[in-house]
C-alpha cells in the first residue's frame, strides 16, 4: 500500500519522508521502514472488523479495553487465545486472580517422548485486556466469545525445536515456580526482537530494563489517551517491532502461521454465523495487529494455508494458581513489574472513573445467575469449506483521522509531583525495613524522598516512578548488608502491591482434587488456604481419621515435598501408627494437586498408574520394581497389584546382568519376607519364586562380581547376604547348596576387601575355620609388604557382617589388633576411611560391632589393666570347659525333654529314641552319625566348639574313630550322650 484512500496519513508520510532524507542523506531503507509503518497503521485502522491491539498485563490496554467495550457493546469478541481452552473460561468466576488456564498432556503421541509432560498456560490478571474481554463476553447476554488462536497441540507442532528445559528455582523462588516448565501463551508480546533496538531504547530512555521503559514511555502517556490515539500508537509500536525483527527464521514463520490461522478462523465464524464485522472486535497483540499476510482482514484471500490435524496426544485442561512473580518469570519481565502494573491499574480506575468488567461471583462480588448465551456452540472451533467463506460486507465505522502526528509532535505531559504519595511510600518503606531488621530511621525516609526526586530529575522525569523510588530506597536503606530474609528491592515490590497469588475455587477443581478436600474434611483444616497447617490425628478416639491418614500418606507419596509432611508417626510394612501429627500445605501446592487430577479421578487410581509406570518403565531395575511392590502394600493394601508387580520383579531379576542394585534388593526382600511371614498365613507364590530364582541368579553372578572391578564390596556383600539369608527358604524350595559352594570355590578376587569377604563366606560354608581365619589375619600383620593394605581387608570384614553377622567377634579382634600393631603412618590415614565406610556403606552394621565390643571389653576403667583379650587367653585342655560340663547338661536334656532328643536323634539318623545307657551305649549310638552323616556331625562338632571334623576311618566302632581322630569332639558328644 502506497497511500491511504482518503489521505488521512499523507501529512505524516510527508513528515517522515523528510525526516528520513535529512537523517540518512537521501532515500534508503530507513525511509522504507518509516513509510511502511504508516502503511501498516493505515491498513489496520481501515479494517472493517475492529482490531484492538493490546499488550499483555498492561493497565493502559485494560483501561482502553474496558472503556471501548462499554462504548461499542460488540456482539462477538474474537480473542487471541488457544481455541481448545474455551470451555474452561467460565470457571474463572470460581477463582481468585491471578490464575492460569492450562492445557496439560502427561503422555504424548506424535511428539518425542522426552518432551513429556507438555504444558501450555495462559495467565490471567484483572489488569489485563484479555480478562476484561472475557468478563464482558461471559456476563453480557447475547455476546459470543470465540477463541481463534492455534490449539495447544499446534503450539508444539509448529515449534519442533522446542525442548522444555527445567528451570532450577533460585532461593526464595517458590512462587515464581508456580507455572513449572509450562510454555506461556502471551497475548500482546510487545518486546523488541532486535537486540540493538532494545539496548538503544534503554540507554536513551535512561532506564535499566524493558518493563521500566514501557511504563515510562507507553503506559503513562496512553493511560489518558482517547480510543483512536491508543489504537494508532499501539499499531505503530507493533509495526516498528515487527519490521525491525529478523526477517527470516522459524519464529517469523510461526508468527505468520498464527496470523493466518486466526484470520481463517474468524472468516469461518463470520460465514457460519452471519455476524456483521462492524459488531465484532478482534483482541490481539499489537505485534500481530500489524500483520502483512495475505489472509489479513475479512476480505483477505484464503491462499494456500491449511491447518494441520492434531496429533493423537490427549490433552487435559484446568485452572492452576498463578502469581505476579510467576508471570514475571514466565515471560522475562522485570521483578515487581506486574505488581507495579496492578497498582497503576487501581490508580487509573480511580482517576478516570472507568468501571471495569469483573466476572459475577468472583473476588467478593455477588453471584448471579449465569446469563443465557446465544449460539453456545460458537465456543468450539468451527470448520467451513472455502467455498462457504464469503467476504464480510459493510464498511463498518468510518476511518479515524490521523492522531499519530499530533501525538508524536506533542511534548510529554509532565505530571506534577504527588508529594503525598511519594511521602507515603517513603514512610512505609522505612517501616517495612525496620520490621525486616534494618536500622532505618526517619532520616532514611527523608533521604529516600529526596533521592527519588533527584533520580527522576537526572532521568528527565518530573515525577518519580516506582522504579525511581525503588532505586532510591536501595541506595539509602540497604547499605552493604541484608539483615533479614528480604532485601529492600523485594520490600518495595511488596509495598507496591506484593506478589499476589491466585487461588482456584473448589468448584473449578478437577474431581480428584475435590475428592481430596472431601476426604480430609474431618481434619477441620482450611485446605484452600496457603501456608502450613498442623493436623493432629488420634485414631484411637476417632477411628474415622484412619481414612484421612491414608490420604495424607498417599499425598506425601504423590505430591512435592512439603505438601504433606509427617511430624509424628510412620508407615512401614506391618506397622500402623495410632497417633500422627502432620504439617499440611495443600493450598500452597494447589497446582501440583490439580495436575494430579489430570492423571485420574482418585488418588488410588493415580498411585496405581504411577507404580505400574515405574515398574514397567524401560529403566526399571529389580530394586525399582520391589519398591513399587512395597508401596502397593503400604498404600493400596497389596493384593492383586502387589502380586502382579512381584511377578514382574521376578522377570526383571532374570534379565539383569549386573549387581548394582543388590543392596537395595536385599533390603526390600528382607522387609517383604518379614511382612508376609508375620501378616499372611502363607507366603505369596511370587516371593517364593523370587527367592528361588534369586538364589540361582546370584550364585551364577558371584564369581564374576568378585573379579569385576566395577562391583563394589558392598554390592558383593549384599549378594552373599541374599544367598546366606535366604538359604533356608531356598533349600526348602528345591535349590541345591552345592551350587553356592561351587560358586564360592570359583571366586578368586584380587582386591583385599573382596578377599576378606570371600574368607568370611568360606567360614560360613565351613570350608575355613575361625582359627584359620585368625591365623590369616595375623599373617597379614606380620608381613610388612601387606601391612599398608590391611585396612582394606578390615573394610571387607566390616561389610562381611552383612552376610555373616556371627563373625562380629573376629572383626572386633581384627580391628583391635590393627589399633595395637599398625604403625601410625598406616593407622591414622585409615581411620577416616573406616568412619566413612561405617557411616555411608555400613551404618546398619555398626550396632553389631558396638554390641560385640561392649561384650568383650571391660565395662570399667579399673579392670582394663588386668584385662586379657579372649583371643590371647590360653586354650583349655581337652576334656575341660564346655565338653567336661556337658555331661550333666546331657542328663538334664534327656530327662526333661525326651521328645526333643528323639527329634535330634532322628535328624542324626539314629533309630528309636535316646536312652541313658551309659558311655558304652553312647558309643554305639554315635556309630550311626559318625559313619552315615559325617557332614551333620561336623556341624554338631562346630556348634560344640570342637576343632576338626568327624571322619570314618574304617568300619570299627564310632568310639574308636572319635578317639583316634578327634578326641575333643568324641568327649563332647560322649558327654552329651552319656548318663552321668
Amino acid at each position: 500500500m502506497t497511500g491511504s484512500r482518503d489521505g488521512a496519513f499523507d501529512a505524516l508520510r510527508g513528515q517522515l519522508q523528510e525526516a528520513a532524507s535529512a537523517f540518512a542523506g537521501g532515500p534508503d531503507a530507513l525511509e522504507g521502514i518509516l513509510l511502511g509503518m504508516v502503511d501498516d497503521v493505515d491498513r489496520a485502522v481501515r479494517e472493517p472488523l475492529e482490531i484492538f491491539p493490546v499488550c499483555h498485563h498492561s493497565p493502559a490496554s485494560a483501561l482502553a479495553m474496558a472503556r471501548r467495550l462499554r462504548e461499542k457493546q460488540p456482539k462477538v469478541v474474537y480473542l487471541e487465545l488457544c481455541e481448545d481452552m474455551a470451555p474452561l473460561l467460565t470457571e474463572l468466576r470460581n477463582c481468585r486472580l491471578p490464575v492460569a488456564v492450562q492445557a496439560f498432556a502427561g503422555q504424548v503421541e506424535g511428539f518425542p517422548a522426552e518432551w513429556a509432560p507438555l504444558s501450555v498456560i495462559a495467565p490471567m490478571t484483572e489488569a489485563s485486556a484479555e480478562y476484561q474481554a472475557i468478563a464482558y463476553a461471559l456476563d453480557t447476554p447475547g455476546v459470543e466469545l470465540v477463541l481463534v488462536d492455534r490449539s495447544a497441540d499446534h503450539v508444539f507442532q509448529w515449534d519442533p525445536r522446542h525442548e522444555p528445559e527445567p528451570r532450577l528455582p533460585e532461593p526464595g523462588d517458590a512462587e515464581a515456580a508456580l507455572h513449572g516448565e509450562a510454555v506461556g501463551v502471551e497475548i500482546g508480546d510487545l518486546r523488541p526482537r532486535f537486540a540493538e533496538l532494545e539496548e538503544h531504547l534503554l540507554r536513551h530512555g535512561r532506564v535499566r530494563h524493558w518493563s521500566e521503559w514501557w511504563h515510562q514511555y507507553v503506559e503513562v502517556p496512553l493511560a489518558s489517551s482517547d480510543h483512536d490515539t491508543y489504537r494508532q500508537v499501539m499499531f505503530l509500536i507493533g509495526s516498528l517491532f515487527r519490521r525491525l525483527a529478523p526477517g527470516d527464521g522459524e519464529r517469523v514463520r510461526i508468527d505468520e502461521d498464527r496470523e493466518r490461522y486466526m484470520w481463517t478462523r474468524m472468516r469461518e465464524h463470520l460465514a457460519a454465523s452471519g455476524a456483521d464485522p462492524a459488531e465484532c472486535v478482534y483482541v490481539c497483540g499489537a505485534f500481530h495487529a500489524a500483520s502483512r499476510v495475505e489472509e489479513f482482514g475479512v476480505d483477505g484471500t484464503a491462499g494456500a494455508f491449511s491447518v494441520s490435524p492434531r496429533t493423537g496426544t490427549t490433552w487435559q485442561y484446568g485452572l492452576i494458581p498463578s502469581s505476579n512473580a510467576a508471570i514475571e518469570a514466565q515471560f522475562g519481565l522485570a521483578a515487581g513489574s506486574v505488581s507495579i502494573a496492578s497498582t497503576q491499574w487501581t490508580k487509573s480506575l480511580k482517576r478516570t472513573r472507568v468501571r471495569p468488567y469483573r466476572l459475577a461471583g468472583q473476588d467478593g462480588t455477588k453471584r448471579k445467575a449465569p446469563a443465557k448465551k446465544t449460539a453456545p456452540a460458537a465456543l468450539a472451533p468451527r470448520t467451513a469449506s472455502p467455498a462457504a467463506i464469503a467476504p464480510a460486507t459493510g464498511a463498518g465505522e468510518p476511518a479515524a483521522p490521523d492522531r499519530l502526528s499530533g501525538f508524536l509532535r506533542r511534548p510529554p505531559v509532565l505530571d506534577g509531583l504527588d508529594e503525598a504519595e511519594l511521602l507515603g511510600w517513603s514512610v512505609e518503606i522505612v517501616r517495612a525495613a525496620r520490621r525486616s531488621g534494618y536500622l532505618a530511621s526517619t532520616a532514611d525516609a527523608i533521604a529516600v524522598f529526596e533521592t527519588s526526586i533527584l533520580l527522576a530529575g537526572l532521568r528527565d522525569r518530573a515525577k518519580p516512578t516506582p522504579y525511581d523510588f525503588q532505586d532510591a530506597a536501595v541506595t539509602c536503606i540497604e547499605k552493604d548488608a541484608v539483615p533479614g530474609r528480604r532485601d529492600v528491592r523485594r520490600l518495595v515490590e511488596i509495598l507496591m502491591g506484593g506478589d499476589r497469588i491466585g487461588r482456584v475455587g473448589y468448584e473449578a477443581l478437577p474431581p480428584l482434587a475435590r475428592d481430596v478436600h472431601d476426604r480430609l474434611a474431618p481434619l477441620g483444616l482450611k485446605l484452600q488456604q496457603r501456608g502450613v497447617q498442623r493436623a493432629l490425628l488420634d485414631m484411637v478416639s476417632r477411628p474415622e481419621l484412619r481414612a484421612c491418614s491414608d490420604v495424607l500418606w498417599m499425598l506425601r507419596r504423590l505430591l512435592p515435598h512439603g505438601a504433606a509432611r509427617p511430624i509424628m508417626g510412620e508407615r512401614r510394612l506391618g506397622e500402623r501408627s495410632i497417633q500422627e501429627s502432620w504439617d499440611v500445605a495443600i493450598g500452597t501446592h494447589q497446582r501440583s494437586l490439580i495436575e494430579l487430577g489430570y492423571e485420574g479421578v482418585s488418588l488410588e487410581q493415580v498411585l496405581e498408574q504411577r507404580l505400574r509406570r515405574e515398574a514397567y518403565g524401560p529403566q526399571a531395575t529389580t530394586a525399582t520394581v520391589l519398591a513399587a511392590v512395597e508401596d502397593a502394600v503400604l498404600y493400596l493394601r497389596g493384593g492383586r497389584l502387589a502380586d502382579e508387580l512381584g511377578a514382574h520383579a521376578l522377570k526383571v531379576l532374570a534379565t539383569e546382568r549386573s549387581v548394582d542394585g543388590a543392596p537395595e534388593v536385599l533390603r526390600r526382600v528382607r522387609s517383604l519376607l518379614a511382612y508376609y511371614r508375620t501378616g499372611e498365613p502363607v507366603l505369596p507364590a511370587w516371593i517364593e519364586s523370587f527367592v528361588k530364582t534369586g538364589y540361582a541368579h546370584y550364585c551364577t553372578l558371584l564369581p564374576t562380581a568378585f573379579r569385576d572391578q566395577d562391583a563394589t564390596v558392598r554390592q558383593v556383600a549384599a549378594m552373599l547376604g541374599f544367598l546366606f539369608g535366604m538359604e533356608s527358604l531356598a533349600l526348602s524350595l528345591g535349590c541345591d547348596r552345592a551350587q553356592l559352594e561351587l560358586s564360592v570355590a570359583q571366586s578368586h578376587p584380587e582386591e583385599p576387601a573382596k578377599t576378606a569377604l570371600l574368607w568370611a563366606a568360606q567360614v560360613q560354608l565351613g570350608t575355613l575355620s575361625r582359627e584359620e581365619l585368625r591365623a590369616r589375619c595375623g599373617e597379614l600383620l606380620d608381613n610388612p609388604l601387606v601391612v599398608p593394605a590391611y585396612p582394606r581387608y578390615l573394610s571387607g570384614f566390616v561389610h562381611a557382617l552383612e552376610p555373616v553377622p556371627g563373625l562380629a567377634d573376629v572383626v572386633v579382634e581384627a580391628v583391635s589388633n590393627a589399633f595395637g600393631r599398625l604403625p601410625d603412618a598406616v593407622l591414622l590415614p585409615w581411620l577416616p576411611l573406616l568412619i566413612t565406610t561405617l557411616r555411608s556403606g555400613a551404618a546398619e552394621l555398626a550396632p553389631l560391632l558396638i554390641r560385640e565390643a561392649g561384650r568383650i571389653f571391660p565395662g570399667r576403667l579399673e579392670a582394663l589393666d588386668a584385662w586379657v583379650p579372649p583371643w590371647r587367653s590360653p586354650s583349655l585342655p581337652p576334656g575341660t570347659g564346655r565338653a567336661a560340663s556337658a555331661g550333666p547338661r546331657g542328663v538334664a536334656l534327656l530327662a526333661a525333654h525326651p521328645a526333643a532328643c528323639d527329634a535330634v536323634a532322628e535328624l542324626l539318623g539314629c533309630e528309636g529314641g535316646w536312652a541313658s545307657t551309659g558311655p558304652a551305649g553312647a558309643g554305639a549310638r554315635g556309630a550311626v552319625p559318625a559313619t552315615r552323616y559325617p557332614a551333620t556331625c561336623d556341624a554338631v562338632a562346630a556348634l560344640l566348639g570342637c576343632e576338626g571334623g568327624w571322619a570314618s576311618t574304617g568300619t570299627g566302632t564310632a568310639g574308636a574313630v572319635l578317639t583316634a581322630r578327634h578326641p575333643g569332639a568324641a568327649e563332647a558328644v560322649g558327654a552329651l550322650l552319656a548318663d552321668a
